[in-house]
């Protein structure tokens, strides 16, 4: 798998810690941010993602949501796809 996964999250957040265990399980290399002392990253996730909560997960740059909605997206066994995309190079990095 060589897709950018990037998390971010919050020390207090339980379903930060279970996204962060769901993809090491699957061996997912992944950049974790915490935004707990980050206002400008918290704004950023809501536009970027349109959610205030955390853990946000984004592939390739693109938002997938939370842990709930990683979970059912590998469920519906498409998250192992989105895992084996090259990022694209060109694309703009997000914000850390």
């Amino acid at each position: 798998m060589s897709a950018n996964v990037t998390i971010y999250t919050t020390t207090y957040c339980g379903f930060c810690t279970r996204a962060k265990r769901f993809l090491n399980e699957k061996n997912v290399k992944f950049t974790e941010i915490d935004v707990e002392e980050r206002p400008d990253l918290r704004s950023w996730l809501v536009k970027a993602s349109g959610q205030r909560t955390v853990p946000q997960i984004f592939i390739n740059g693109q938002s997938i949501g939370g842990f709930s909605d990683m979970s059912a997206l590998d469920s519906r066994g498409g998250l192992t796809p989105l895992l084996a995309e090259e990022p694209d190079p060109n694309a703009a990095k997000l914000p850390t």
